[in-house]
């Protein structure tokens, strides 16, 4: 028995751009294209009539941008958004996180080539769109805004945090930012598996709604407290065992490898370093977090209820690597709670964003 075909609605006001990659998905046969909308309005039309698996959505259109189409969908038709972005504009960047920050779920950097560039563009975009039609529709999680802190046990003092996301981090990653006081006597090391072009825009985007310096690590770098330090495009992020930051680069399939930062904490820190593996899909981190554990680090996963994808989680928690699973959030007071950081320090945390 065939599969039905994933739906597909492209939004974009460029007119070659959108017809070349309409013309480019429908060679796939488990592809079908359902619509087409040349500005926001006409996207949040055509997905409230037309019910798309996937939309992929420009961020600067006329009428409506891409934010704002984004947030509409999510509120009236839920639908999984991939947002496509020029990533040499400041704007398109800026744009693009508040529509992850709105429920868009990938971005993909626009195509700067000729036709084989283009075509290669659009192989990938399909694969993006095929991931995408896994994940559950869901619309945005109301968290908790005053959380009460997890009574965890961790007997030694933890002196750094990695954390690693995939599918819905980035809004995860800056609500757990957002959540922690500028005074945390720690590090925090995070492997947000992100496309090529896009690490800048996601360090300026975390660096605005927390009270964090958010900076992309440099190889040889010690790190410092109160710093969340990010791995350059291309490249994974590590400790040595001296405890400075690796950036080499990347060769697996998850870029960059939540397993890899993980493991390498473990060997650095081994009990004094914690590790929360977040939403996601796959399995990245399932086996770092286990080494951690091992060594005698803190280790911990997003729950199901607040994950976008429960893959990295579920993959982390059945394999026992993980302590407990906790709810969004839970994160920040957990890691405040292992970091031992007074309440009434926690408590002057809250997000500018």
């Amino acid at each position: 028995m065939s599969k039905t075909p994933i739906r597909v609605l492209v939004a974009d006001d460029s007119t070659t751009l959108r017809t070349a990659l309409c013309a480019l998905l429908s060679e796939f046969p488990d592809l079908t294209i359902v619509g087409q909308a040349a500005d926001g309005v006409e996207a949040v039309e055509k997905a409230r009539a037309l019910r798309p698996d996937v939309i992929t959505m420009d961020v600067n259109m006329p009428r409506l941008d891409g934010l704002g189409a984004t947030a509409a969908i999510m509120a009236e038709a839920p639908a999984r958004v991939l947002v496509i972005s020029s990533v040499r504009q400041h704007r398109q960047l800026e744009l693009s996180f508040k529509a992850i920050a709105a429920g868009a779920l990938e971005l993909i950097a626009k195509p700067e080539g000729g036709p084989e560039d283009m075509r290669r563009w659009a192989r990938r975009v399909a694969d993006s769109v095929r991931l995408m039609a896994e994940v559950p529709v869901v619309r945005r999680h109301r968290w908790n805004p005053f959380p009460p802190r997890p009574s965890l046990s961790h007997g030694a003092q933890v002196d750094v945090v990695g954390l690693v996301a995939s599918t819905g981090g980035p809004p995860a990653l800056a609500y757990v930012l957002g959540s922690l006081p500028r005074e945390i006597p720690v590090p925090l090391l995070v492997a947000q598996h992100i496309a090529t072009g896009f690490t800048d825009g996601l360090v300026r985007w975390f660096g605005s709604v927390c009270n964090l310096k958010v900076v992309i690590a440099k190889d040889g770098d010690l790190p410092l407290p109160g710093s969340v330090y990010l791995a350059p495009d291309g490249c994974d992020l590590e400790l040595d065992r001296e405890g400075h930051t690796r950036t080499p680069k990347s060769n697996g399939l998850h870029c960059p490898s939540g397993n890899k930062l993980l493991a390498s904490l473990a060997r650095a820190y081994s009990s004094r370093a914690a590790g929360f593996v977040l939403t996601g899909m796959g399995d990245d981190g399932a086996l770092g977090l286990l080494e951690l554990k091992r060594a005698g680090g803190a280790t911990y996963a997003q729950d199901e209820q607040t994950s976008v994808v429960f893959g990295m989680p579920q993959a982390a928690h059945i394999c026992g690597a993980t302590q407990t699973l906790l709810p969004l959030e839970s994160i920040a007071p957990a890691i405040l709670e292992i970091c031992r950081v007074k309440p009434e320090v926690a408590g002057a945390a809250r997000s500018r964003g």
